[in-house]
């Protein structure tokens, strides 16, 4: 019997709405039915009315609103769905993403090909809402939960974003739910306003308790809006300290484990490409574009900075 996927994503503001309606427009045309959905809404009760009308104007079926009046944030809004989901695979993605057709029929299949897989995610594609930046580079698209087109093929990776990211139910049921200590709980206009590691965090534990492999799948794409809001110094500096801070925090906490693995090895190999490949491309684009080349060098300085001051800040306050 094929699995059943149990998709889940989390919004919290009307000014998502439009976001919410365009990612259930998505989901509707999937090759592959066999799924329900869970919108966990926190904070606004009128967005719950307005996507519960949205759901009944569409005949959009399979779709289950939860209302989220306890604790707050995107990792205790996933497990509060994560405890009502009945799919044998979990599927989460952002409420401001646009999933493609054969999304759900390439997770079950990736899962399905292969049993020593535990965990599923693809590209992530930066999808422009004011016209592409050309002066962020693939290696800084992280900053906007994207990936840079990773691989054409499938490999194993350490973990994803949940803008697409999919797990079978029992890495759940074995290593339990997202620590709600890491989980982003101020995100919006104003950038990221504590470490948002949660995914990572998890994903370490699932694979160090299961022993089975998250598989980067190219078969298994999403888009992701990038607002020009995202593209703002502070948005872009914020998101770099917390990226640093978090990315202390999960070394301190798993640099002792059995397997002795590099729990930074990810950062460290991007770092190099930065620091050798793109840092150099960029000086020569100074010159020939001189507009692109500076605000490109501009971001790597910002970030690689900011970064830095959120891993120090870490170990200097813990």
């Amino acid at each position: 019997m094929t699995p059943k996927v149990s998709i889940i994503t989390a919004t919290y503001t009307l000014d998502r709405l439009d976001d919410v309606k365009q990612l259930l427009d998505s989901v509707n045309r999937q090759t592959d039915n066999n799924y329900d959905m869970f919108v966990v809404v926190e904070r606004t009760p009128e967005l719950v009315d307005k996507i519960s009308a949205y759901i009944s104007e569409k005949k959009y079926a399979n779709i289950q609103l939860v209302y989220n009046d306890g604790p707050g944030g995107a990792s205790a809004n996933r497990n509060l769905a994560i405890n009502k989901a009945k799919g044998d695979i979990i599927a989460f993605v952002d409420d401001d993403a646009v999933v493609s057709p054969d999304w759900v029929s390439g997770i079950v299949k990736t899962f399905t090909e292969d049993d020593s897989v535990i965990g599923v995610t693809g590209p992530i594609l930066p999808l422009w809402q004011d016209g592409a930046a050309d002066w962020v580079s693939p290696e800084f698209y992280w900053i906007f939960s994207c990936t840079a087109g990773d691989s054409e093929e499938k490999i194993e990776v350490r973990n994803g974003y949940c803008t697409n990211l999919s797990f079978k139910k029992e890495a759940f049921e074995k290593a339990g739910l997202f620590n709600t200590d890491l989980g982003v709980k101020g995100r919006g206009r104003g950038g990221w306003q504590e470490p948002g590691g949660e995914e990572t965090e998890l994903a370490i534990r699932i694979r160090d308790i299961t022993g089975k492999r998250i598989v980067y799948s190219p078969d298994v794409s999403v888009q992701h809006k990038v607002y020009a809001y995202r593209l703002s110094c502070n948005f872009i500096s914020r998101r770099a300290f917390w990226e640093g801070y978090g990315k202390a925090l999960l070394n301190k906490k798993f640099r002792s484990r059995d397997n002795k693995a590099n729990v930074l090895a990810t950062e460290h190999s991007l770092l190099k490409k930065i620091l050798f490949y793109r840092l150099p491309r960029t000086f020569k684009l100074i010159f020939t574009k001189p507009g692109t080349g500076f605000r490109q060098f501009g971001l790597i300085v910002t970030v690689l900075s900011c970064v830095a001051a959120g891993y120090m800040k870490y170990y200097l306050t813990n």
